[in-house]
């Protein structure tokens, strides 16, 4: 669905992006642009218009149904919803975003600077009982992804055990923050779209050639590992809405804890 040339979109500083665009947006609806039931212009329409990213509209687009603006229909797109008084009730009593909410996408990225870095560390310097706490971690992972239950937990205690091995504090609290963040409500609405089996097996696979290469005392591959994580894990939450709509058995559907 292409933008209409006289529609007031603006380009965007890049400050918590996925709000001022989720502004923009909500302005237009408000204004009439887009009306109640009718689709918005594809992700890379918005994109291209705003001068932004496609990631960055992604994480506005689900801000933006987190707090009852929208409804995405994945194999489908993304459409506006009624904000009548019921309907705006019923969004109020949905999670709320914190103002300082990170976009999930941005944080991966962050996160691929920072952890491959702590990962090449951790080759160099882990002891014993930290590379045994990764392997418990990674095995914890295996089970609850075989019981259909999201492996967080494995997950978050994998990447501790990593980032404990450097013995820096200021370290050991940032990934501690950036896990905080994965539990927010933009995270979690946007894994339950895009993650599911498949993805967690991959994930785990990465998982273990991390592990591996910490093991071999091989910082670089350690970080390279690490990288191909998180660039494997932003791919896998930046395929298209249609591709999410053919996902199989997306942890959304399944249980979330054990």
């Amino acid at each position: 669905m292409p933008i209409p040339k006289a529609m007031p979109l603006q380009t965007v500083e890049p400050q918590r992006l996925y709000r001022q665009i989720a502004g923009q947006l909500r302005t237009l609806i408000v204004s009439g642009e887009f009306a109640v039931g009718t689709r918005l212009p594809a992700e890379r329409d918005l994109a291209r218009q705003l001068g932004v990213s496609r990631p960055s509209v992604r994480e506005a687009l689900i801000a933006m149904e987190v707090e009852g603006w929208v409804e995405v229909r994945t194999g489908s797109g993304v459409y506006v919803l009624d904000r009548s008084s019921h309907a705006a009730a019923a969004a109020a009593s949905q999670p709320q975003i914190a103002p300082d909410e990170w976009g999930p996408l941005e944080l991966i990225r962050a996160r691929r600077v920072i952890e491959g870095e702590i990962a090449s560390i951790a080759a160099l310097q882990a002891k014993r009982k930290h590379i045994t706490a990764m392997g418990k971690a990674l095995e914890v992972m295996k089970k609850d992804a075989n019981r259909g239950v999201l492996p967080l937990e494995g997950d978050r205690a994998f990447h501790t055990a990593i980032v404990e091995s450097s013995d820096n504090v200021v370290l050991i609290e940032t990934v501690q923050r950036f896990w905080d963040s994965r539990r927010g409500p933009l995270f979690e609405r946007l894994g339950g779209y895009f993650e599911n089996m498949e993805s967690w097996c991959a994930a785990i696979s990465e998982h273990e050639a991390i592990l591996q290469a910490v093991r071999d005392r091989d910082a670089a591959a350690a970080r390279l590992a690490m990288h191909a994580h998180m660039d494997n894990s932003h791919t896998r939450f930046s395929v298209s809405w249609r591709q999410a709509g053919q996902l199989k058995e997306p942890f959304a559907s399944l249980a979330k804890t054990g």
